[in-house]
């Protein structure tokens, strides 16, 4: 298929609401948005400089995404939005005390989430000011002495810690070790909203709550299959490996409403060759754009034709299709869910995917074919209601050809924030079940608490009914980032406390409690001065390595305090002395932090602070990798769905509901939005669009770039609309709708989440379409 016919696009003319967006993902778009921002954001010499250390071994960290950092990098090793991330951080442009002098709470509410964090870094740490609506400057020893008076006259099990992904690994687990001290494991994060699903059905499955393919896995491996990830704006450095593969005949399966850019064709901004000539390389070899939330009844088409193939070959004598000797020795559970394959019909796959069984077929033949073959997904899996079923599926779809443990194989989860999953790994759960507290006990001479903390979806409802007083925020935008803002907001201002940790202003910090700190903090970028010298940090990527990230860039302000010296400053105010624990000398030292996290998890931290700078990083252990299975069976599981209707338990749907999805823009990372314009999808200068097939549009009686009103289809009673979007004919099956995230959020029901993990169901919401008024 040509450029022309993948442009996700349905308009035309040089007047079309929406521009055809015709070229590859990378190649000069990339290098010329790379150098807007450089020059947008003050930094065009400096930026230049520091990029070029980025996901190096002798620099730092992507502060964007998470995807794996190689041992031996590109000359630049980083991407487009890697790049746009990192001049927004060391911009020179700066939010001071007088920023805050001129303009009240009240008149900042009105501003958009653009424009709060555009205005650049913060500076001071501010107290809100009721008398004046304003954040007014303070010490640090005055507030840190504040947040513990009231943290101290609430139950622990008031308070919230939140991280969101960001924070290093000693940042992290001096955070998580904060909280419990405290008495609470009260600690969400944005796992929570995304990959919780994962860390939720990977367990039961094949015993680890993490991917296991690693960056050399790519090359061995015969077959990929992507569902739900937009590559070329998520993990746009991946599209190095995906080329590389393609190269090599590599074939490459994608299920995605949304014929993403990415994983169409691409252009490598460092291929001389690319750059100077039309050339590309074609990405995906099939491209089947399932049904929003069909993803489920598309890898069962693919089980049911596995499975009866093989069927057919012992019937016939010939050679088998699935890897029986594997599943005999390492799998329980088959023959339920290979009775379950066989009894679901083609006509429910293709009704609730979308897909034909000729689609299907020709994608199980590619993979049948393969020796060896890798899962890639993304939140298009997670976020939905059956979020954890179909993680399992594609576990499942992997475990019947024995693609769990070898090289080549595997199922690889593409992580978002830089270390939401490194987080976790050291500690940051409200599940106490995945935290050593008896380690803890032994190692700090405490009595850690063992109950269940809140998750992301249950610190709302808490806010909503009074049960949560505090919330201390490490990072992150929480308030934008859940689900039901017109319930929420109201809510948090009810709060006693609220304390938030951050590099630039944003929606969050204005929606404050009685009580509300801003703290501001060094970035991973800028260099971090403590007693014993610069410091380095440790982040864990998607494929579970851990690397060592070192800042280059001098700090936005002199009064900027580094995350692990504000989580101790906290600790020292707060909680008792402890002689097994000496938070200054943590701060002046993070080797000492590192020494801690090795102690505390020997095995997966072994030698910490030798190996991590190392190039590539080091590979925590995951026995799954091995074939060794930490399942209740003691061996990978298949899981029979309960069922493949996504909508199964909601209420009656009409053939006026609209199944919409919300997902980022071009120029975005998670809530931080760098510009309005969305090139890869054509739209330009807004985010206020629906993009939907024309035959749904035409059958609404709507034109094109016609405003309209959203509204969810719920039981509850609670009216969810947002007004004045417009609509546009687009590449997308019919019944499905895409608009922006966070801006649809308000949509999202706090009670529509996946279930087991509770994670927002953001990619499946059922709402209808009127004009507005």
């Amino acid at each position: 298929m040509s450029t022309e016919d993948i442009t996700g696009h349905a308009t035309d003319g040089d007047t079309a609401p929406l521009k055809p967006y015709r070229h590859p993902a990378g190649g000069w778009g990339s290098i010329k948005a790379v150098a807007s921002i450089l020059v947008q954001e003050h930094v065009a010499l400096n930026g230049s400089r520091i990029l070029s250390h980025q996901n190096k071994a002798d620099g730092f960290a992507c502060v964007s995404c998470s995807w794996a950092k190689p041992a031996d990098p590109h000359l630049f090793e980083f991407c487009e939005n890697g790049a746009k991330a990192t001049a927004w951080e060391i911009t020179n442009k700066r939010v001071d005390i007088d920023f805050f002098a001129d303009h009240t709470v009240s008149e900042l509410q009105s501003w958009s989430g653009l424009e709060l964090e555009s205005r650049g870094r913060l500076t001071a740490p501010m107290r809100w000011d009721a008398a004046t609506d304003r954040y007014v400057p303070c010490t640090w020893e005055h507030a840190f002495a504040e947040i513990a008076q009231e943290l101290r006259a609430l139950d622990p099990n008031e308070a919230v810690f939140y991280a969101s992904g960001r924070a290093s690994l000693e940042t992290s687990y001096m955070y998580a070790l904060l909280a419990r001290m405290y008495g609470t494991n009260n600690l969400p994060d944005s796992s929570n909203m995304c990959h919780e699903s994962t860390s939720v059905g990977l367990p039961k499955t094949i015993g680890a709550p993490v991917g296991t393919v690693q960056l050399e896995d790519f090359e061995h491996t015969d077959c990929m299959l992507f569902f739900g990830h937009n590559t070329g704006t998520n993990a746009p450095r991946m599209l190095h490996q995906l080329q590389d593969a393609r190269k090599r005949g590599v074939e490459i399966i994608t299920f995605n409403p949304l014929r993403e850019r990415g994983l169409v064709s691409f252009a490598n901004p460092q291929s001389p060759v690319e750059m100077l000539t039309p050339s590309q390389t074609q990405i995906s070899t099939q491209y089947h754009q399932v049904k929003i939330g069909g993803d489920a009844a598309a890898i069962a088409g693919l089980c049911k034709l596995l499975i009866e193939w093989d069927d057919e070959a012992q019937r016939d004598g010939t050679q088998r299709v699935l890897d029986a000797a594997f599943i005999a020795e390492h799998t329980h559970g088959f023959e339920a869910f290979a009775e379950s394959m066989r009894a679901t019909t083609w006509e429910e796959i293709e009704h609730h995917s979308q897909l034909t069984r000729a689609a299907l077929d020709a994608a199980a033949r590619v993979y049948a074919q393969a020796n060896a073959a890798m899962v890639l997904y993304g939140m298009g899996i997670t976020q939905h209601r059956s979020g954890v079923h179909n993680v399992q599926m594609l576990s499942n779809l992997l475990l019947l050809r024995g693609n769990i443990g070898r090289p080549g194989a595997g199922i690889c989860p593409i992580r978002g924030h830089s270390n939401v999953q490194g987080q976790r790994t050291v500690g940051i759960t409200e599940k106490p079940e995945l935290a050593p507290l008896d380690k803890l006990k032994e190692l700090y001479r405490f009595e850690p608490p063992r109950e269940k903390g809140m998750s992301t979806v249950e610190a709302c409802q808490g806010v909503l009914d009074g049960k949560v007083k505090a919330f201390i925020g490490l990072g992150g935008n929480f308030q934008v980032a859940i689900p039901d803002h017109h319930v929420m907001d109201p809510a948090w201002r009810r709060l006693r406390l609220t304390v938030q940790i951050a590099t630039k202003l944003n929606r969050s910090h204005l929606l404050h409690g009685e009580v509300a700190y801003l703290l501001p903090c060094l970035g991973r970028i800028e260099i971090d001065r403590q007693a014993s010298g610069e410091q380095w940090v440790s982040v864990e990527d998607s494929t579970a390595c851990v690397h060592g990230s070192h800042g280059l860039a001098e700090p936005a302000s002199d009064m900027l305090l580094s995350e692990p010296a504000i989580v101790a400053g906290i600790a020292k105010a707060l909680l008792p002395g402890n002689p097994q624990l000496d938070w200054d000398a943590w701060v002046g030292d993070y080797a000492l932090v590192r020494d801690a996290i090795e102690r505390t998890y020997p095995d997966q931290f072994r030698d910490f602070n030798q190996r991590f700078r190392q190039p590539g990083g080091f590979h925590r252990p995951l026995p799954a990798c091995k074939r060794e299975w930490k399942t209740e069976s003691g061996k990978a599981n298949f899981i029979v769905p309960d069922t493949l209707d996504e909508d199964a338990d909601m209420p009656a749907a009409g053939p006026d509901v609209l199944r919409l999805m919300t997902t980022r823009g071009d120029s975005q990372f998670n809530t931080t939005v760098y510009a309005l314009d969305d090139r890869f999808r054509g739209v330009y200068g807004t985010r206020d669009v629906l993009l939907m097939h024309r035959d749904d549009l035409t059958r609404r009686g709507f034109a094109e770039g016609d405003a309209v009103c959203i509204s969810t289809v719920s039981d509850d009673g609670v009216t969810r609309e947002v007004d004045g979007m417009r609509v546009h004919a687009f590449d997308i099956p019919r019944g499905c709708i895409m608009g922006y995230y966070p801006e649809c959020n308000r949509l999202i029901p706090l009670s529509h989440h996946a279930k087991s993990s509770l994670v927002p169901a953001s990619k499946s919401i059922p709402i209808r379409l009127r004009k507005s008024a």
